[in-house]
């Protein structure tokens, strides 16, 4: 009975142990576990912040990344514009050569107009000016087409506008031989006279002198037409024309 009571004493006695420990154990276990609760949410928590972190620079590397692209569309578009401006310049400077260039030409074709010009009449050699070369030509143009007023009306302006023109004995020549033409021998007479007073040695000067002749015939004047052709052979005696004024002194009586 002893034996037996004394198991039981131990029995009873071993049950608060055994709680207690249950309990220790228990409240070491919870204590584990929230320990590592704990410890696991500071991970999330740090794994969030450097997730948010990471996006945040992704975001901002983004964002960076944009902006270079727009600055370099930017930049392409100010190459672009910059290319198109040099072009128009180079354009432009070439339009400004070639102005510059036909400005020039032109301006010297327009000083050429008035500058003297070298021209060789009936052996003369001199400068003229544009003009008077023109006036000239344009006179002795009429006479050739048969224009003979016009054409004396013509020359006698020319000797009014170039009294020092080296066309002068020649103009004088072509005055006299339409007034010839329109029978008005005395004014041609006068004409004639001159070129072999002031230009003897001019190669019209041997003609000037036949024509004279030629006028003191239509005018009767006989005596002063032999005259003029025997001096003219003594002045000019290898020209054509004083051959001419010895044929014509044979017929003279």
């Amino acid at each position: 009975m002893m034996k037996q009571a004394s198991l039981i004493l131990r029995h009873v006695s071993l049950r608060p142990l055994l709680a207690a420990g249950l309990l220790a154990g228990y409240a070491v276990s919870s204590q584990a576990a929230l320990f590592g609760d704990d410890e696991a949410r500071r991970a999330i928590i740090e794994l969030r912040q450097r997730l948010d972190s990471l996006q945040q620079s992704q975001e901002q590397t983004r964002r960076s990344l944009l902006d270079l692209q727009s600055q370099i569309e930017m930049l392409k578009a100010d190459q672009a514009k910059l290319r198109g401006q040099n072009e128009q310049l180079m354009r432009d400077s070439a339009e400004l050569q070639r102005g510059q260039k036909d400005l020039a030409k032109g301006m010297d074709e327009r000083l050429r107009q008035f500058e003297p010009t070298p021209v060789n009449v009936d052996g003369q050699e001199f400068n003229a000016d544009p003009n008077e070369k023109r006036e000239y030509e344009d006179a002795l143009a009429q006479f050739r087409s048969g224009k003979f007023p016009e054409a004396g009306a013509a020359f006698a302006a020319f000797l009014r506008q170039w009294p020092k023109s080296g066309y002068t004995p020649s103009a004088r020549f072509w005055l006299g031989n339409s007034q010839y033409a329109t029978r008005d021998y005395k004014n041609a007479i006068g004409n004639f006279r001159s070129i072999l007073t002031n230009a003897p040695m001019h190669a019209r000067a041997p003609e000037a002198a036949l024509s004279i002749a030629n006028c003191q015939v239509e005018l009767k004047d006989t005596k002063a037409a032999r005259k003029t052709l025997e001096e003219l052979i003594q002045a000019y005696p290898n020209s054509e024309a004083a051959a001419n004024a010895k044929s014509r002194l044979a017929t003279l009586k």
